[in-house]
């Protein structure tokens, strides 16, 4: 059927919808709006709250000890600068949209990950919230579930949802990574793999030794049957969602599209290279061989913990104890490995005509405290924090929102993560209000947010 050509459905509400001055023109205009701008997404989640005031929202003109030790540098987002540590990137945010002024109330790691990794306010502000059925699913499980297909794509082929390299956690496993009540059918496929490593392979996807397709698809007509044994002895909803795992997985296994994907010795050497030979560079590179490939949603995660100590591994939890610092770590690890992968990333799908039809989202669960501390860093502070957006259909060079002039607090645009979840939705063509239905049957809004209009192109 012709997407543009309305159905006699459609034609039949018209009259019923001319009273509510609604004519066939805009009933159109609604339906072309909500196709979607964004066909993939790539969710670079920063674990552990990156300082919102040492990165993209600098506060030149506060007073020592709120104004960042670290320098500053023009980019070419007219009137922006930005930390001094990233010249590479200041190159290229004429390609994206700062969030300013995002602000929530939860203050531990996991409540307020799993606020930004689903869009949804956990229950308690608690690290140790519990990852349960209950809580609201990730946001490539919705997007698995609800994303509208796009046409000529090998989605049936191709999984909609994978996440990698690791399963992140601050003490338990960080609820928001999963399906939960949607089923376990649109879990992520999960890769816990170090793409860095130069024999990088996926055993999952790899048929076994001796192991033809042809053998392979008879023991998928055995296993076909013993499923519908199974079935007819248990119908719950987790038995069909575990079936329909299994036979993802196994269409996954005999697809030689599956494989080129994931395939990142297909990639020349000067490609890898510019992504840089760690786990997080080529982690983004395989990003863009999966949206490329058709994946719709793909979560690359920068470290599995919150970090701290270390220089040389750990998420953005830097505010300093037992004699680390901020101002330590950050220039030799962090800052480094954002500027050595978001830029290139960037560039990489503008150049292959990816990035407008690819939303990348750069974001941690919260930003950092305006003032300094003792230990010469910052603690954590949901108040007011900045997210970046790039293709997909938002602005290029665009700021949306502002923060105070100590950068605590939103001035102007605030935006909730519920927002963002709404705005993220939207450009992937999915009504935010749409509704799923939980472990009891009740009709839950995909988001509660709103779309933030003011960013989308």
């Amino acid at each position: 059927m012709n997407p543009l050509r309305p159905t006699r459905r459609k034609v039949l509400q018209v009259g019923g919808l001319g009273m509510l001055g609604l004519s066939m023109p805009k009933l159109l205009a609604a339906e072309v709006s909500a196709r979607p701008k964004a066909k993939s997404v790539i969710f670079l989640y920063q674990f552990g709250g990156p300082s919102h005031l040492d990165t993209f929202d600098l506060k030149l003109d506060a007073p020592e000890g709120i104004r960042s030790p670290l320098g500053s540098i023009a980019t070419t987002m007219p009137g922006l600068r930005i930390c001094e540590l990233l010249p590479e990137t200041s190159k290229v945010m004429d390609k994206v949209t700062l969030v300013h002024g995002v602000h929530h109330r939860m203050k531990n790691h996991n409540s307020a990950s799993y606020y930004a990794l689903t869009g949804h306010e956990p229950p308690v502000d608690d690290i140790r919230l519990k990852d349960t059925d209950q809580l609201f699913p990730a946001y490539g499980s919705v997007a698995d579930r609800f994303a509208p297909p796009l046409a000529g794509s090998s989605e049936k082929v191709m999984p909609k949802f994978v996440a990698y390299p690791y399963v992140i956690r601050d003490g338990s496993i960080t609820p928001g990574q999963r399906a939960t009540f949607l089923g376990k059918q649109h879990d992520p496929l999960l890769i816990k793999e170090d793409p860095a490593q130069p024999q990088f392979r996926l055993p999952e996807l790899s048929l076994p030794d001796g192991v033809s397709a042809d053998r392979l698809a008879n023991r998928r007509e055995i296993q076909q049957l013993v499923n519908r044994q199974v079935a007819w002895l248990d119908g719950t909803a987790e038995a069909q969602g575990l079936h329909a795992y299994y036979e993802r997985a196994l269409s996954m296994l005999t697809s030689h599209q599956v494989r080129e994907a994931f395939d990142l010795s297909a990639e020349p050497k000067a490609v890898r290279d510019r992504y840089g030979r760690s786990t997080y560079g080529q982690s983004c590179l395989l990003a863009r061989r999966l949206v490329e490939a058709g994946v719709r949603f793909v979560n690359v995660y920068f470290s599995p913990n919150i970090g701290g100590r270390s220089k040389t591994s750990g998420g953005w939890d830097t505010h300093g104890f037992d004699g680390s610092r901020m101002y330590e770590i950050l220039p030799v690890w962090q800052l480094p490995q954002t500027e050595h992968t978001l830029p290139v990333l960037l560039t990489d799908l503008d150049e292959r005509g990816l990035l407008d039809e690819t939303l990348v989202v750069w974001m941690g669960e919260f930003g950092r405290t305006p003032r300094i501390n003792k230990n010469s860093s910052r603690d954590h502070w949901p108040h007011c924090y900045t997210v970046l957006l790039a293709g997909g259909g938002v602005k290029r060079g665009y700021r949306h929102g502002s923060s105070d002039r100590l950068g605590a607090h939103p001035q102007s645009g605030a935006v909730r993560p519920d927002d963002l979840a709404a705005t993220i939705y939207h450009l992937m063509g999915i009504d935010p209000a749409s509704h799923m239905h939980d472990t009891l049957g009740r009709p839950l809004a995909l988001s509660g947010g709103r779309v933030i209009d003011d960013v989308i192109a």
